[in-house]
């Protein structure tokens, strides 16, 4: 008995679906029975490239810092120094073949990410210690490790501190915005050891305020304690305790979504791995222009195309030592034996000397 209207409800059907696939063929989309028509989606615009955008420019932008003596520090003349700002250079050189055409833009620890990420800045190199969040919720690339370090805490001679249980309900300044301030969280806590800490916004407010003694020690990466001891009023009353609270790998950074700007920092610090590793210098570079060796031929640009895949000119590693250096003159230059620092390389050797710093071929 009711077969007549089935037929017909399935004839129905068929029709509206054969009228949907005429209508298709003919290149108009169907619109859903009861639904709004919904509007195709806005042509994505095209982005320029960070490279594109530096060139333009006619400089790179450096997120760095103003007042870390050794690594990233602003002298009373208006001139940046330092280990990390010899990095930035030597991208600017490998971009421009002229390691002056950098602006070193100065930041807080706090606002070193904001500055990045919003832009203002093209790349960080800012003693900054590359961690799982940073790597994933900030939106951030971390390249190679350019310095191997760990937390550690100072504290005066004369007060009788010598391990962290020595801190038992003491006061500890601390930079806002650093893994420094959960590090010693986490050690405190997992030690049962109760203490106060003094926050701070910047490093220069932490080392005053130890100085004047509102906080009976301080905390921040090893690196830091040594640069920073040397601007006390007098360094010899300080000491820096042994103990050593975390693993620190810090290096440089990126926005997410350019990888070729990515790969092109990433090889440029390389570069200065590889020199080191063959002997080459900014002095000698020029007498391994005639090697026959093909690691070193690919490295100065006279085999291959390699500086083109990061979309430079072949001869841009060169002028990376050229200009600035190999690793082991960086370092030397900053932190080295002729230095107040007079940090030994320790985990920041190549990988043939016992330390951490390997590069992959160039091939």
């Amino acid at each position: 008995m009711m077969r007549g209207p089935r037929l017909y409800i399935a004839g129905l059907v068929a029709a509206m679906v054969i009228g949907m696939i005429i209508a298709a063929c003919a290149g108009a989309a169907p619109t859903p029975v009861g639904s709004e028509e919904v509007a195709a989606p806005a042509p994505q615009q095209e982005t320029k490239s960070t490279l594109d955008i530096v060139r333009e420019r006619d400089k790179l932008i450096c997120v760095g810092n103003a007042n870390l003596p050794g690594f990233g520090f602003l002298d009373e003349q208006g001139n940046f120094s330092g280990f990390d700002v010899d990095f930035c250079r030597a991208v600017a050189a490998a971009i421009f073949g002229d390691p002056d055409k950098v602006e070193i833009r100065p930041t807080t620890a706090k606002e070193r990410f904001t500055v990045l990420q919003s832009g203002e800045g093209d790349v960080l190199f800012r003693n900054t210690t590359w961690t799982m969040s940073r790597d994933t919720d900030l939106g951030l690339n971390f390249g190679p490790t350019t310095f191997y370090d760990g937390q550690g805490i100072m504290v005066r001679k004369d007060s009788g501190i010598q391990t962290l249980e020595d801190l038992n309900g003491a006061s500890i300044c601390v930079q806002t915005g650093t893994t420094t301030e959960l590090n010693l969280a986490d050690q405190m806590a997992a030690r049962g050891i109760p203490y106060e800490p003094v926050v701070f916004e910047t490093a220069d407010e932490v080392t005053t305020a130890y100085e004047e003694g509102r906080c009976d020690a301080w905390t921040t990466d090893k690196s830091g304690l040594v640069s920073r001891q040397t601007v006390l009023k007098n360094p010899a009353d300080h000491v820096i305790l042994d103990v050593t609270l975390s693993k620190e790998p810090l290096g440089p950074a990126v926005r997410h979504g350019d990888d070729q700007w990515f790969d092109l920092v990433n090889w440029v610090v390389y570069a200065t791995f590889l020199a080191e590793e063959h002997g080459i210098t900014s002095e000698n570079v020029d007498t391994f222009m005639d090697s026959k060796d093909p690691n070193i031929r690919k490295l100065l640009g006279l085999e291959g195309e390699f500086c083109a895949k990061v979309g430079l000119e072949n001869d841009c590693f060169y002028n990376v030592i050229k200009m600035v250096g190999n690793y082991e003159e960086i370092y030397n230059r900053n932190l080295g034996p002729d230095t107040i620092f007079n940090l030994p390389r320790g985990l920041n050797s190549l990988y043939t000397d016992g330390g951490l710093l390997y590069a992959p071929p160039i091939r």
